[in-house]
């Protein structure tokens, strides 16, 4: 059994991929062995009807029976009463968190407004997963061109907020000091999705302990097979493997500091 912490439906604006529909993306999901997947929409990312994109992504992950469809909501600090947003996410759609991109929404991480968000998500008890990046930079366009999110002022965010869920996800390959420091005190997780070339999972858990790691595959993006090999030629023993595969997220689900 895989739990999938990173997928989204709808469509990237800049291609098609080929399980941007969700009958594909499910087809892929069976294949794999993927029986939980946390699912948020491409469309939260520029599209400004936010209350819209998470109605639609609830009503599309309800009606799977198959294939438990997690939705995670998107929430834009910078729009007007984003605040009613976070409230419909945990409310009327019961959603367990919600995925944020700073970098395509136009704040900092140390911005008031963040800080403000994290809080109201520890009130609603939300999980909360913030997507350093969506696309490698060298293969952006040249219109779009947005960089990483940079994570190290999430060390002096995280210090006041103990009871908070942070995932990361298509984490930086490298961890500032302080970042790292987070991992090894387990208040942060991350996903495997762009943990490349070989060993690439190996070498994250050399860094993160593996209770803190979780398998994500940035699908539609990226193939979902591709982070199914990365677990098989890492090398896991058979407890590593089961914590990143279902363990981890199960347990992040269900955790209330």
């Amino acid at each position: 059994m895989i739990v999938d912490v990173n997928a989204s439906v709808s469509r990237w604006p800049l291609r098609r991929t080929p399980c941007d529909e969700l009958p594909a993306m499910l087809a892929a999901f069976r294949k794999s062995g993927v029986r939980q997947a946390w699912v948020g929409s491409l469309d939260g990312i520029l599209h400004r009807d936010i209350g819209g994109v998470n109605k639609r992504l609830a009503d599309d992950c309800r009606r799977q029976q198959e294939i438990e469809l997690l939705p995670f909501g998107s929430v834009n600090p910078m729009l007007p009463d984003w605040q009613e947003d976070v409230r419909r996410c945990a409310e009327d759609y019961r959603m367990p968190g919600i995925r944020l991109h700073p970098n395509y929404h136009g704040y900092r991480l140390e911005e008031p407004a963040f800080g403000e968000l994290l809080d109201l998500a520890i009130r609603r008890d939300l999980i909360v997963q913030v997507v350093v990046r969506m696309d490698d930079v060298r293969v952006q366009h040249p219109l779009l061109q947005v960089p990483d999110v940079d994570t190290t002022p999430l060390a002096g965010q995280l210090e006041t907020r103990p009871g908070l869920r942070l995932v990361l996800l298509n984490g930086p390959a490298r961890f500032a000091p302080a970042l790292a420091r987070l991992l090894a005190q387990r208040r942060i997780w991350i996903d495997i999705a762009t943990r490349e070339g070989v060993g690439g999972v190996g070498r994250l858990l050399r860094t993160a302990p593996p209770e803190q790691v979780l398998f994500g595959s940035h699908l539609p993006l990226f193939p979902l097979e591709a982070a199914v090999l990365k677990l098989q030629e890492a090398g896991l023993n058979e407890h590593e493997r089961e914590a990143v595969e279902h363990a981890n997220a199960a347990r992040l689900l269900t955790t209330r500091d």
